[in-house]
């Protein structure tokens, strides 16, 4: 359930995993409202921003400020450089050791303002200091709204591939405010638009038609649209979590596109954006399962016509040698098996495994 505040301008969308229950607020200006809701919902006395090089000067005052007007004795913000190349361990090492310089304690809070690289690399921080204290996941990306501030996943990328070392850590609140997305700069929205095409196709064929008709792209700063399609998004997301909150089940049908997606991703260095390699592998997936015979090609058609809709890539260029090396490392396989997300149609997926041999086979007709 969504709930929907007097105004129609915030929805509330309530976690309750296992481990931890929670509120994603979701509206337009409620940044400054964060004190409030961190305060509510985590407590404390002391908190820490840590944020990055291009959102910090954007945000941090405000959710300083606010954090400040709630009560908190606010320490002074750790900022990293921006981008995933941040995303190693030592930077983490940092992250802490920067905490424990602030004498944060265990009922501190810290609260993560930014993409998901901030959130990943904060989360994962919390998780770790003191063997956990709070945190608070204020995404500012359109990407780290819809996905990777809900549902606790946390890790750092190895030389191996992404996400290999983390955490499961829920936060104690999210705040998403649409009108960061403003500053946003139209190719990251544009890249952040592949986790909302995946969530669709995962559990929402009307919005799925919705967004192939009307992409997000062609009117990125209609807030009361996007605070729509960010809550719609989040309750998908919620829906998993609640019932497989440690991926041993359900949850991987949140790896939709991923397989290929991460090995793409990494094959780039990761210059390429993520939202964007998710879009490529989910197409790439659908099309080879379509060969397969394991979905309908009019499945494949609507995943593809939605993705080239936002002006993302339906495919890559890179070898599929190359593709298979990352892949062998993924963190989704077991022994020599790895396993896939079917899009079975439009709104009903699977997990299927997969060896190693099929995968390729799979990449192979996907491509």
């Amino acid at each position: 359930m969504i709930e929907r505040d007097r105004e129609g301008a915030e929805r509330l969308v309530h976690v309750s995993a296992a481990s931890a229950d929670y509120d994603v607020t979701v509206g337009a200006g409620t940044l400054l409202e964060l004190g409030r809701i961190a305060r509510e919902a985590a407590g404390g006395s002391r908190c820490c921003v840590v944020s990055e090089t291009n959102v910090a000067p954007l945000y941090a005052d405000a959710a300083e400020a606010s954090l400040a007007r709630a009560g908190y004795d606010v320490a002074r913000r750790i900022v990293f450089s921006a981008g995933e190349q941040s995303k190693r361990i030592g930077t983490l090492g940092e992250i802490l050791e920067a905490l424990a310089e602030r004498e944060l304690t265990r009922g501190d809070t810290v609260v993560a303002l930014g993409g998901g690289v901030t959130g990943d690399m904060a989360g994962l921080a919390a998780a770790l200091y003191l063997r956990g204290v709070d945190v608070v996941q204020v995404p500012t990306s359109l990407l780290a709204m819809v996905d990777s501030s809900v549902g606790g996943k946390t890790a750092v990328d190895l030389s191996a591939g992404k996400n290999l070392a983390g955490a499961f850590w829920q936060p104690a609140a999210v705040v998403a405010d649409v009108r960061c997305l403003a500053s946003v700069p139209a190719d990251l929205f544009r890249d952040s638009c592949g986790e909302v095409v995946k969530h669709a196709v995962l559990a929402d064929a009307a919005l799925l038609d919705e967004l192939t008709a009307r992409p997000l792209t062609a009117d990125q700063l209609d807030e009361r649209r996007l605070v729509d399609v960010v809550a719609r998004n989040v309750a998908i997301k919620r829906d998993v979590v609640n019932a497989d909150e440690r991926e041993s089940g359900v949850r991987q049908t949140l790896n939709l596109g991923h397989t290929i997606g991460h090995a793409i991703e990494a094959a780039s260095d990761f210059a390429r954006g993520h939202g964007s390699c998710v879009a490529a592998g989910l197409c790439m997936m659908a099309r080879a399962c379509a060969r397969r015979g394991w979905c309908g090609s009019e499945t494949a058609a609507r995943i593809e016509a939605c993705v080239a809709a936002h002006g993302l890539p339906t495919g890559c260029e890179v070898p599929v040698d190359e593709l298979m090396r990352y892949m062998a490392h993924d963190k989704k396989r077991r022994g020599s098996g790895v396993n896939i997300v079917v899009p079975v149609e439009v709104g009903a997926c699977e997990v299927r495994r997969v060896s190693l041999e099929e995968l390729r086979e799979l990449v192979e007709l996907g491509c």
